[in-house]
């Protein structure tokens, strides 16, 4: 009764998501019957079989197709995690398996309950029942009598129901990414920059480190089933969520334009779907040379047939890999995954434009109801716009991974014309916005560097740039204002191996080793971010993305490496990468929540050395210096008046901008008083300008007719007989000390 025994311990997964109150029994399941041998005579288009040990039954549904005639034994090889743990033969005529002595040629449906003797299953260990995402095959050779010659191969992965791909996790960690992003926001608009930049680094790392283990599940590299539940929990991040009713929407919308929804779930009653994973066990060699070879030529060989499709094998059932895996592991049709996670990034805009201007109108209503003082959120509700600016740019780089991943896959996949289409607006709106908003960084700080000699100084400490482009560079030093450039290049270069190189696994392991390595000596010998713990946070995150390339490396069996040791490292980046995000969170969840704690939230960090924290001003002392600015504007005669900016680039309005034209325009520079003579360049045929106050004059003169002539509101001819100079050199500089920097001067 082995073979029965052994066959009845397959399929899990599926039955486990379809009946949820099975997964609290226990039980060993499969869901596919694949074959593992060259011209194999005996195949299986549908596979399902549920061993439940509490009433000592296995459930079958087959439907198999033999080409077999004659006598044959089951050569059996049960392994957990690459070892062997039951090897045996069996011998179908003296098991009393009916129908399989002798076999014979034709199709064979089967639908039936099985006994399990005792004896057959306390053979079987209690952890196999317990283990989340066990990673068990049965491989079977069916061996003829006579001859001794194997006719067939077949092999089946073993589950048990139990898996840390959890809809709960995935719920906590969107919630606590999505409470950290909005908590930098509030504390930065109650003025406390210094923490709010920290807990938004923290955050957007912490987010960066999330989407970099969902990619790890979207290469079509044979992954073991726990390292597969593990990414699945993160590809909330990339936008991979189900919603049933849009996935109707989303299946409607590319047949309207022209395209062909695939069909996989809808026939999940009649065929198998073959999740691909690491499947060698203790085989001969030449069967584990054919099944290696075959696994790297299946994707290449039907790669004509998967747009718009999924892959087929020879025995009727379907084989998904890389994304199309993901698709499937999320209960979504592979070819309603761009429209996925592309809607669920609009959704996120639109929520996120509501909740920003919702927000804006109940300050205001507070205010005005005096619920709270009227200088709380000053700075955001005098520049709301541009605040909403800069966040829809972070929602940008934020989903910049996601949109680019699914963006050029759908190149590959052409579901339909319209979708190609919006793939192409998205794609290069994204990386064409991300790439000039850069570049205006670079430009800034450029600026700040000849006109300041420090970076820093228009980049902090003009609120225009700060609250719309800091998003780009406030999470590293001023001194490294460019490695936005680095970040968005490895972004861009890592998603394009995610989505072009599905064919080939190899070369997305390869690919993911040189750029996270290359990514983790960058961040370890330029350390551009803003201080030593912030750095310290992300090189122990490259640390841990670099060892994970390692380790898909080792999954593409480049090294032939034995099976035991892909099922050893399978648990191992598991227990590394679940240790290392639960204390990342508990650190940046610590952080955050100690701020909020704090009466000074600023002092709980160091002032950086690039001395950004004196550069910063708070909105609300620029309130008196934006009515003055407005004040002048009408007195000069600005139609135009003052500008609060809905412009897309505000380089008229902001400070660096009048910065440099004040240090610019030789008009309008003051000649200090003592100067020698032609030290200037222009009126050196002048005497120097002496001072106009007159120290005999008392200090408030009893009339105008003791009053020196005020050299601002004098005539020119008072003008000239004071110092010296032409009327036009006094009309040029006729602004006071206290009406600089104002706005006056222009």
């Amino acid at each position: 009764m082995w073979f029965s025994t052994l066959r009845s311990v397959l399929i899990a997964s599926c039955l486990s998501a379809t009946l949820p109150g099975a997964a609290a029994e226990p039980m060993l399941v499969s869901n596919s019957l694949n074959t593992c041998q060259e011209d194999s005579m005996f195949t299986a288009s549908l596979f399902k079989v549920v061993y439940t040990p509490n009433n000592g039954t296995a459930f079958l549904n087959i439907v198999a197709t033999s080409s077999v005639e004659g006598s044959v034994v089951f050569d059996v090889d049960v392994s957990a995690y690459g070892y062997t743990i039951i090897k045996t033969i069996i011998d179908p005529c003296k098991a009393g398996l009916a129908g399989l002595c002798p076999m014979t040629a034709g199709k064979i449906p089967l639908k039936f309950n099985l006994p399990v003797e005792a004896a057959a299953a306390s053979q079987i260990p209690g952890i196999a029942y317990t283990f989340p995402d066990l990673d068990a095959t049965v491989r079977v050779f069916l061996n003829m009598t006579d001859t001794g010659k194997s006719v067939a191969c077949v092999e089946a992965d073993i589950s048990n129901g139990k898996t840390v791909d959890l809809i709960g996790v995935k719920w906590v960690l969107a919630i606590i990414a999505g409470l950290i992003l909005c908590s930098s926001a509030i504390i930065n608009g109650l003025g406390h920059s210094n923490a709010a930049a920290h807990i938004a680094s923290g955050a957007l790392s912490l987010f960066g480190f999330f989407q970099a283990q969902a990619m790890l599940g979207l290469t079509s590299i044979h992954l073991p089933p726990v390292v597969q539940s593990w990414t699945q929990d993160f590809q909330w991040s990339m936008g991979i969520i189900n919603v049933d009713f849009m996935q109707d929407i989303f299946t409607w919308y590319q047949r309207a334009t022209g395209g062909t929804p695939s069909t996989i779930f809808d026939s999940l009653t009649t065929v198998s779907v073959q999740v691909e994973k690491r499947g060698f066990a203790a085989v001969p060699d030449a069967a584990v040379g054919f099944y290696r070879r075959s696994a790297a030529l299946v994707p290449q060989a039907v790669g004509s047939l998967m747009k718009r499709a999924n892959t087929m094998t020879g025995s009727g059932s379907y084989i998904v890999f890389g994304i199309q895996r993901v698709a499937f592991r999320a209960g979504i049709e592979t070819t309603n995954l761009f429209m996925t996670g592309l809607i669920f990034f609009c959704l996120l805009v639109v929520v996120t434009i509501g909740a920003v201007a919702a927000f804006k109108g109940l300050c205001e209503l507070a205010v005005k109801q005096k619920w709270m003082k009227g200088d709380t959120f000053l700075e955001f509700r005098n520049g709301w716009l541009t605040v909403l600016k800069g966040i829809l740019f972070r929602l940008t780089l934020i989903g910049y991974p996601q949109m680019a991943i699914l963006c050029l896959w759908e190149f590959t996949q052409v579901d339909s014309p319209a979708e190609v289409v919006l793939a192409v607006f998205f794609i290069v709106g994204m990386t064409v916005t991300l790439g000039w908003a850069a570049s205006k960084v670079i430009r800034i700080a450029r600026r700040s560097v000849a006109m300041h000699r420090n970076p820093a100084y228009i980049l902090f400490s003009d609120p225009q740039a700060l609250n719309k482009w800091g998003f780009l560079y406030i999470q590293f030093r001023a001194s490294a204002y460019y490695f936005i450039i680095p970040v968005l290049g490895y972004t861009l270069i890592k998603t394009m191996f995610i989505a072009f190189a599905q064919q080939n696994g190899t070369a997305q392991a390869i690919g993911f080793l040189i750029i996270e390595a290359g990514a983790l000596i960058g961040a370890s010998v330029l350390r551009p971010w803003m201080d030593k713990s912030t750095n310290s946070f992300n090189i122990a995150i490259c640390a841990v993305n670099f060892i994970n390339a390692i380790f898909l490396l080792i999954f593409s069996d480049v090294f032939n490496q034995p099976p035991l040791v892909n099922g050893v490292i399978g648990l191992i980046l598991f227990f590394l990468n679940a240790i290392f995000a639960t204390v990342l969170l508990i650190m940046v969840i610590v952080s955050t929540a100690l701020v909020f704690y704090r009466k000074n939230p600023d002092g709980r960090y160091q002032f950086m050395a690039d001395d950004r924290a004196s550069f910063m001003k708070s909105q609300s002392q620029l309130t008196g210096t934006t009515e003055l600015d407005a004040l002048a504007a009408t007195a000069r005669g600005d139609k135009a008046g003052y500008k609060h900016g809905l412009d897309l680039d505000d380089d008229n309005e902001s400070i660096s901008s009048a910065s440099m034209r004040r240090r610019t325009d030789t008009s309008v520079l003051s000649i200090p008083a003592g100067a020698p003579n032609g030290a200037y360049g222009r009126n050196n045929h002048m005497e120097p300008p002496r001072s106009p106050v007159d120290p005999s004059t008392p200090l408030f003169p009893a009339d105008d007719a003791q009053r020196a002539p005020s050299p601002y509101n004098g005539s020119n001819a008072s003008r000239s007989q004071n110092n010296g100079l032409p009327p036009a050199y006094r009309q040029q500089n006729n602004a006071s000390p206290w009406q600089r920097g104002a706005g006056y001067e222009h």
